[in-house]
């Protein structure tokens, strides 16, 4: 029996013993180091991935978006009138029609013009009986049966029918009367008080304010006729930003009544004129350029909108690839050395050709990240969250 208990209180020792051993926990493995916030650490196959840069200065063009139109050239428009006061007795031209310079547009009766062209006629006819009584008036001088002074008088009065009659023949001209024409009438001496209206210019008739039987007054504009071959294209540019445009820019014009998306609808062109004054209503400086129009595929009033790349300056600038958002906020990633970036908040402005102006936030020769910082950034959150 004592043999029994003396065993069986080894096995009892021994698997206590080894109970004991079984409950020993391993010792807590050392914890690496924790990154202050917004810096972060990657693995080297990210590591890898990231490309380095310093933040430097570059030319930049800012680029300008204006709302515009198309417009005429005001240069290839004629506003067309009557050059007599008359009553419109036919109408020759309708609005879209296709002219040429010279083509009578309308025609109409004038009793001016009846009474301008009866009054040269006796003029003229004036001038011709002065004409022969100062050659007479010479004849007699020489066979001495008048004196000088009748002479004189003779001639004076011829010199002032001449005047009469030229100056009778210029209001002619300024009634709208053709060399041809009065030259027609002085041979055949018959009055025609009807007046032609003709086109100045050859282009298209893109307005008519007159109707048949209307009267009408040489300070009435009848037709508008304007060449579409080349148009303006205006805009109003701010203000604040007028001084970043000048004459010569180029400038991308977006017709959007051209085909959106199709790739039609872009136009390329310089800036021709930049206003000296600034409109007090809109507080904007009016430009333009000036397209070719051959096809007619722009038409005056269309909607437009003009990109305008400024002047160029020396700016503080990022590529768009290295900037990341995190909520309201964008930020870049800066390099720290060993291998750590840090999340740097930074305040930008425009951007154009793929880089944003830096206003606050890095300066020039901090290195960034400028590509991979999308990677990066969703390692430092996760890093973060875990």
């Amino acid at each position: 029996m004592r043999p029994f208990s003396l065993r069986t209180l080894a096995v009892a020792a021994a698997m206590m013993l080894t109970l004991a051993a079984c409950s020993e926990e391993p010792p807590p493995a050392a914890e690496a180091p924790k990154l202050p916030p917004g810096v972060v650490k990657p693995e080297p196959s990210l590591q890898q991935q990231l490309k380095i840069a310093p933040v430097t200065t570059s030319p930049f063009s800012e680029m300008l978006h204006v709302a515009g139109r198309i417009d005429f050239d005001e240069q290839r428009v004629a506003r067309i009138g009557a050059s007599v006061t008359g009553r419109v007795t036919d109408l020759y031209a309708m609005p879209g029609q296709e002219v040429k310079a010279g083509q009578v547009l309308a025609r109409l009766h004038s009793s001016e013009l009846g009474a301008a062209q009866m009054s040269y006629l006796k003029a003229l006819a004036q001038t011709q009986l002065q004409a022969q009584n100062a050659e007479r008036a010479r004849q007699l001088f020489a066979a001495d049966v008048i004196g000088r002074g009748e002479l004189q008088r003779r001639e004076s009065e011829y010199a002032i029918a001449n005047a009469e009659m030229h100056a009778y023949r210029d209001q002619l001209r300024v009634l709208g009367m053709s060399k041809a024409a009065i030259a027609e009438l002085s041979k055949g001496g018959s009055i025609n008080s009807y007046s032609p209206v003709y086109s100045s210019i050859s282009g298209t008739v893109v307005e008519r304010k007159v109707a048949q039987g209307q009267v009408v007054q040489p300070a009435d504009s009848l037709y508008t006729v304007a060449d579409l071959s080349r148009v303006w294209v205006v805009a109003e540019v701010p203000e604040q930003q007028a001084a970043l445009v000048a004459e010569g820019q180029t400038v991308e014009i977006d017709v959007p009544s051209l085909g959106a998306g199709t790739g039609r609808s872009r136009i390329a062109g310089k800036l021709i004129y930049v206003g000296r004054t600034v409109n007090p209503e809109s507080r904007t400086v009016l430009v333009r350029t000036e397209l070719d129009n051959r096809e007619g595929r722009l038409k005056p009033a269309m909607l437009a909108s003009m990109v305008i790349a400024s002047r160029p300056t020396e700016r503080l600038v990022v590529p768009g690839s290295a900037v990341v958002r995190d909520g309201n906020e964008e930020q870049v990633y800066v390099e720290q050395g060993e291998g750590l970036y840090r999340a740097v908040p930074v305040k930008l402005g425009a951007e154009s050709d793929g880089m944003r102006v830096v206003q606050s936030g890095v300066k020039a020769g901090d290195r960034i990240v400028v590509n991979g910082a999308f990677h990066l950034d969703n390692e430092r959150k996760r890093l973060e969250q875990g």
